[in-house]
């Protein structure tokens, strides 16, 4: 018969054992972290592009909605900026651009005013009159907005882009 040890404890075999296993299971319960957080960063960006092209294009479809008249592009034609004849005299004209990524609305005399921030770039704004003879003017919007990646992580990297198109209410 055996008898029972006088230390009680832990053998070497199993201390290395359950160090091993705790330290499988911390790895796997900080790369699953990881992953969460690289995920949660990834929808930030994506929400932030589709937040504000979204607000861009209702911005300047109720623009072209609300104008009395589009001064250019001309009928048929497409350009890089739009200016629309607006009802409200000191608003005249109301001009859509691009100046270094970042689209802008110009209303009057007033200085130019940022519609996107600092952490996108705008690039390809299109305006391409679509009006026919006798009918109301419809323009068709088209611009991409890229999320900055000054760090070049992926989870940074987005670009969408955006079209759509309005078509004035009043006719002169």
């Amino acid at each position: 018969m055996r008898q029972p040890s006088l230390h009680p404890g832990f053998t070497l075999i199993e201390l290395l054992l359950y160090v091993a296993i705790s330290s499988v299971l911390l790895l796997v319960i900080s790369a699953f972290l990881s992953s969460l957080l690289q995920s949660r960063v990834k929808n930030q960006t994506i929400a932030e592009v589709e937040q504000q092209g979204v607000q861009v294009m209702q911005i300047i479809s109720q623009t072209i909605r609300n104008a009395k008249d589009i001064n250019s592009p001309t009928q048929g034609t497409s350009a890089s900026s739009l200016s629309l004849d607006v009802i409200t005299g000191a608003n005249n004209p109301t001009v859509f651009d691009l100046s270094s990524g970042v689209v802008r609305i110009k209303e009057g005399v007033a200085t130019a005013i940022a519609l996107t921030n600092s952490r996108v770039t705008a690039s390809g704004l299109s305006f391409q009159n679509l009006s026919r003879s006798n009918t109301p003017g419809t323009v068709r919007i088209s611009y991409t907005l890229t999320h900055l990646n000054p760090s070049g992580r992926n989870e940074y990297d987005f670009t969408k882009t955006f079209i759509g198109s309005a078509t004035l209410r009043q006719q002169e």
